[in-house]
C-alpha cells in the first residue's frame, strides 16, 4: 500500500475504497483468526486474518471447488511495510512449491486452480504446477498501466495458468462468452442475420473466449472497486475465472487475498468464499468491500450474464 495515501485528501471524483478509524474498529469484528477456525461449525464466507500455514491446519480437506492463487511475483515489492524480495528462479520455484504442497490437500478431486504471474514467474509456475496438477492453458491478459522502457519492450501483460486436479472439472463456456461487435454483418439468402443479432443498437456476436484477454481494466482512482493495494486484480478478471470454473454456491478459496477481489467477486456471483490475508489493513479493506457488495453487486463489463467486449454496453461504457 502506498504509505499515507488513505489519510491524504483525495480528488473530488476519486472513488477509491478507504477506511476511517471508525471503519477499522467496526470491521475488525468481521475478521477471523486461524485459531478461531478450530471451533467454528462452518468455514464458509469467512475472511481470515493471519498466516496461511496456520489457517490451512484448520480448514477442511477436500472442500475447495476453485482456488485462485495470486502470490507475490518474483519481484521486489513492498506490501504495506512487508517486502517480498526478488530471488533466483530456483529459489522462487521452491518457495511456490512449498505453498502449493500445503494447499493441495484442501482441493476437491474436481477442483480447478488458477495461478497468477508475470513473464518471469510464469516459468516457475509451469514447472511447479505441472508436477502436481494438470496444466490446461495459459491465459495472457493485457495490462493498460505501466511505463514504457527505453531499451526494452514495454511490459504490458500478465499470465494466469489454468490447472485442474483431475480430468473431471467444471468449465462453463456459455457463462464467459464475449459479446463482440460485428463490423461486416452477413445475411443469409432470406435476409436474416447469419451468426449475429441486433442488441443495444448494434450488430453483435457471442464468441467463445480465447486465452488472450485485451479488455481488462486495472482498477484506478475513479472506479469504486479501487483500493490502495499495489497489485490489485480487477473484479472483471476474477469474475471470468469464477464463472468459468465454478457453480453457484461452490467454494472459492484465495490464500493470498490482498484487498479481497476474489472474495468480493465470489460474493457478487453467488459463490461461497474463503479468503486468507496476513496484513490487517488489507483484510479490513476486503471486509469493507464485502460490506459494500451487499448493496452493489455489479461487475465491470458483465451485463445480463454476458461480458461485453471493452465494456461496450451503453450502461457501462464509462466504467
Amino acid at each position: 500500500m502506498r504509505t499515507g495515501k488513505t489519510s491524504s485528501k483525495r480528488a473530488e471524483n476519486n472513488r477509491t475504497v478507504s477506511l476511517t478509524t471508525a471503519d477499522k474498529r467496526r470491521l475488525r469484528d468481521r475478521l477471523v483468526s486461524p485459531d478461531d477456525l478450530f471451533g467454528m461449525q462452518s468455514h464458509h464466507n469467512i475472511l481470515i486474518h493471519g498466516d496461511i500455514a496456520n489457517a490451512v491446519r484448520h480448514l477442511e480437506r477436500h472442500s475447495i471447488d476453485l482456488m485462485v492463487l495470486d502470490p507475490p511475483y518474483n519481484l521486489t515489492k513492498r506490501f504495506n511495510g512487508r517486502t517480498f524480495s526478488k530471488t533466483s528462479r530456483q529459489n522462487y520455484s521452491q518457495w511456490l512449491e512449498g505453498y502449493l504442497r500445503m494447499l493441495l490437500p484442501l482441493l476437491k478431486p474436481t477442483a480447478s486452480v488458477y495461478i497468477c504471474g508475470d513473464w518471469r514467474s510464469s516459468v516457475s509456475i509451469y514447472d511447479v504446477a505441472s508436477e502436481h496438477l494438470i496444466v490446461r492453458n495459459r491465459i495472457t491478459w493485457e495490462r493498460e498501466k505501466g511505463r514504457g522502457a527505453k531499451a526494452n519492450w514495454k511490459n504490458a501483460s500478465e499470465d494466469i495458468w489454468f490447472c485442474t486436479v483431475s480430468d473431471s472439472y467444471t468449465f462453463n463456456l456459455d457463462a464467459v462468452k464475449l459479446r463482440r461487435k460485428v463490423l461486416a454483418p452477413y445475411r443469409g439468402g432470406d435476409g436474416s442475420p447469419k451468426d449475429w443479432f441486433e442488441a443495444d443498437g448494434g450488430s453483435f456476436r457471442d464468441t467463445a473466449p480465447s486465452n488472450i484477454w485485451t479488455d481488462i481494466t486495472i482498477p484506478f482512482w475513479s472506479m469504486p472497486e479501487n483500493t490502495d493495494h499495489p497489485t490489485q486484480k480487477s473484479e472483471k478478471l476474477i469474475a471470468k475465472l469464477i464463472l468459468a470454473s465454478s457453480k453457484p454456491e461452490d467454494v472459492v478459496f484465495d490464500p493470498f487475498a490482498g484487498s479481497g477481489t476474489s472474495a468480493v467477486t465470489a460474493k457478487k456471483l453467488g459463490r461461497t468464499y474463503i479468503a486468507v490475508e496476513i496484513d490487517e489493513e488489507y483484510c479490513l479493506l476486503a471486509a469493507r468491500r464485502l460490506e459494500l457488495a451487499e448493496s452493489e453487486q455489479s461487475v465491470q463489463g458483465l451485463v445480463d450474464g454476458v461480458f461485453w467486449e471493452r465494456n461496450t454496453h451503453r450502461l457501462q461504457k464509462k466504467s
